[in-house]
């Protein structure tokens, strides 16, 4: 960073405090529920006055958070497996397209995200009423993909800006069809981008209430759902627990997407 600049051990030493204090700034906040959520009071309270296991106890044996948990846990992989090849598609179309229709594509695929999500979760809301599945998880399965592709497509068109569309070319050029050059030579080349897209895409939905506030209901009710009415109602020391397991699992899916990027560029 500083290549080619003299700069002085007490301007380091500045910058590297004031990196440290953004840092501990920007964590504490996701950390400090880690000890809380091995308190013994029946509040949430930091520091902990007394340490137990009783919430991480309550917790598995819940007969409302671990369904909640299981709802959550494979409605993140079922909308990361949805909404990575839309998004690829999406990605690849626009990225090989030059016409008019590129940008409002573009606009159109990005619009989820731009718009306030309480907008998109009553626009979902009323669609999904219509055809009957509000409530259902075929419907918080569509809510949320909705939702994720944005991400998905961001991640795949940075992705494919990088991509040597002449390989492709070259592929079709020695008698390869479309499909054959695609799952030859653009997927292998496009590997790191899609696992990335689709951990991610996989902690948007993990990390969604709104739309599952709107959609979600009865045995398909998520688990931030539970833990957004758990807190309007009291401050439950289990959703510290609940935020702890989010924080370990957010750690791995970005530490997996970070070394793969890694990988990637070296």
């Amino acid at each position: 960073m500083f290549d080619g600049f003299d700069v002085s051990w007490p301007l380091r030493l500045a910058i590297g405090i004031f990196t440290a204090l953004v840092a501990v700034f920007l964590l504490a906040p996701s950390l400090i529920v880690v000890p809380m959520s091995f308190s013994a009071s029946e509040l949430l309270q930091f520091p902990p006055s007394e340490f137990s296991l009783r919430w991480w106890q309550q917790y598995w044996q819940s007969d409302l958070w671990m369904p909640a948990t299981k709802t959550s846990l494979l409605l993140a992989t079922v909308t990361a497996a949805g909404a990575v090849p839309i998004a690829f598609a999406a990605a690849y179309a626009t990225t090989r397209s030059l016409g008019w229709a590129k940008l409002p594509l573009y606009a159109v695929l990005l619009m989820p995200a731009t718009v306030p999500p309480i907008l998109v979760a009553i626009g979902l809301f009323f669609v999904l009423a219509r055809m009957h599945l509000v409530g259902s998880f075929p419907g918080l399965w569509l809510g949320h993909t909705v939702i994720a592709i944005p991400t998905a497509y961001v991640i795949l068109s940075a992705g494919f800006a990088r991509f040597d569309f002449t390989q492709e070319k070259a592929a079709r050029s020695l008698g390869a069809g479309w499909w054959r050059s695609m799952f030859s030579v653009v997927i292998p080349q496009m590997r790191f981008s899609l696992l990335s897209a689709a951990l991610l895409a996989f902690l948007t939905s993990l990390d969604e209430v709104i739309v599952s506030m709107f959609v979600g209901g009865g045995a398909n009710t998520t688990l931030t759902k539970v833990m957004f009415l758990g807190l309007r109602d009291r401050v439950d020391p289990q959703a510290a627990v609940i935020s702890t397991i989010w924080i370990v699992l957010v750690a791995i899916v970005v530490t997996v997407v970070f070394g793969r990027q890694r990988q990637e560029h070296s």
